[in-house]
């Protein structure tokens, strides 16, 4: 009996010793390309600095989920006037900031009234030009009164430019961010890497992994050596052209989702002959999305048929609006009164998709009779003479600001696009809160500029993710810039 028991005993110690063996790892090492140039999002343009506190270290009222949906986080609830300009927020109570400071409504204040104060350094004022006040109810309550009903106003409070923080820390967030996330900086060893630990003290549900670096590998060219030796586990945003060498790898996930840029063949809407419509429907048909996204992208990129990205809820598939027809193109021209096609230019920024993807464009439309004269232009004059002074025909660039279908109701755009049917359902769109009628109102909208043939809609940027197999919660598109870590995990 006492052999037994002894053997028993040893299994048991024998199986614990095993499992903690191959217990799933707690740390991640992140590579990233660009080091940000300081750590609070509040004072700063740089996607890079989203990338690592967005969620992490920093967190707002609202968030943006990974399909660009409006989260809950610091707010865990909230209610609307019936004119829609007053939000009343209901906050979560027991939350500290990572130096132990309490978090209540008077740090909301403090955050929107900071951002929107006239001597901010806050890069997206324009989030918070809407607000009127923000009034502290009770700590645990905060009302905010907006000038008019603004149906983005939920959408603007996710931001990490709206991330909400504490007066005692405001001012030294670049170099030592201290926020309420579920993540602590911890170091920055500058050129090198961003060290973040797990919040033991989290208000929320604690996250699987205890410590996180964000390394910083600038060359794509360093990129799958890093990733073969086991240095960095995990590239969120990796270089297309890298993407092939991994992708039979099974140690690897190659995850390909999309981005908030929309990649367009951007069109004066007010020149001649692109004032015709047939003549946008025209252009349209001779397009192959396929073969332009193979040469801009390395084949990486999703098909759009209007200005909206595919990961957005409110999203539909409209690029079968105008389908790949040179025929179609041609008999289009005739009827436009061009049966022996025009001439045009287009003028091309130095970005790659834009350079090599202008070749594959000129070359399609040259098929139906349209010949393009391809003038590569620098980025400070593309911005002149296309963007501002709206001095050219056609371009290719990508739109990458989030959520932005609203630009074609900017009567001073460099689009030159005018329609009273689209203004109207922007202006609808701007005084709905309700996410149902707003998904209704988007879908309106993005089926207008498809029939219109506004731009030539080509693809989404794409975002390649490439991760150890065995890694999962990482986000497949971006919605926004970030690398939200709250879901990460190691699996067996």
């Amino acid at each position: 009996m006492k052999t037994w028991k002894t053997i028993v005993a040893a299994t048991v110690f024998a199986l614990a010793i095993c499992s903690g063996a191959f217990a799933a790892r707690t740390d991640l090492v992140l590579g990233i390309t660009l080091e940000p140039p300081h750590l609070d999002p509040t004072a700063g343009a740089a996607a890079a600095i989203d990338e690592v506190v967005y969620a992490n270290v920093f967190e707002g009222l609202t968030r943006i989920g990974s399909h660009g949906e409006v989260l809950p986080a610091l707010a865990e609830s909230w209610t609307i006037s019936d004119d829609g300009k007053a939000y009343t927020f209901k906050l979560h109570t027991g939350v500290k900031f990572h130096d132990g400071s309490p978090f209540d409504a008077s740090d909301v204040k403090f955050s929107l009234d900071r951002a929107r104060a006239e001597n901010s350094t806050n890069a997206q004022k324009g989030l918070f030009v809407a607000i009127d006040t923000v009034e502290v109810i009770d700590p645990a309550t905060v009302k905010v009164t907006l000038k008019h009903p603004q149906g983005s106003f939920l959408y603007n409070m996710g931001w990490g430019d709206a991330v909400i923080v504490a007066p005692e820390s405001a001012e030294t967030n670049k170099e030592k961010p201290i926020g309420t996330g579920p993540f602590k900086f911890e170091n920055w060893a500058k050129g090198s890497s961003i060290t973040i630990v797990k919040n033991p003290d989290y208000w929320g549900e604690p996250v699987a992994l205890d410590k996180a670096e964000f390394r910083i590998v600038p060359d794509a060219a360093a990129a799958v050596p890093a990733l073969l030796a086991g240095d960095v586990q995990a590239f969120p945003f990796f270089p297309p052209e890298a993407a092939a060498q991994i992708k039979d790898d099974p140690r690897f996930k190659v995850v390909v989702g999309s981005t908030e840029g929309e990649t367009l063949l951007s069109t004066n809407n007010k020149r001649k002959p692109f004032d015709n419509l047939k003549v946008r429907q025209a252009i349209a048909h001779a397009l192959d999305r396929e073969a332009i996204i193979e040469a801009a992208s390395s084949g990486y990129g999703t098909p759009i048929g209007s200005h909206f990205a595919p990961h957005n809820p409110a999203y539909i598939d409209l690029t079968g609006t105008y389908p790949h027809d040179a025929a179609k193109a041609k008999e289009l021209l005739k009827e436009a009164g061009y049966p022996d096609g025009f001439k045009a230019t287009l003028k091309l920024p130095p970005t790659p998709y834009a350079r090599l993807g202008g070749e594959v464009v000129a070359s399609q439309l040259r098929e139906v009779g349209i010949e393009l004269q391809i003038i590569p232009v620098e980025w400070a004059d593309w911005l002149k003479q296309v963007f501002t002074d709206k001095d050219y025909d056609l371009t290719i660039v990508s739109h990458t600001e989030p959520n932005d279908i609203d630009i074609y109701a900017r009567k001073d755009y460099y689009f030159n696009y005018d329609n009273p049917a689209f203004d109207k359902v922007i202006d609808e769109l701007n005084l709905t809160s309700d996410e149902a009628k707003r998904t209704e109102l988007y879908q309106q909208a993005q089926k207008i500029l498809a029939a219109d043939a506004v731009n030539g809609f080509l693809f989404e940027l794409p975002k390649i993710g490439v991760w150890d197999a065995k890694l999962e919660g990482l986000w497949e598109n971006a919605p926004i810039q970030a690398n939200d870590l709250t879901k990460v995990k190691w699996t067996e």
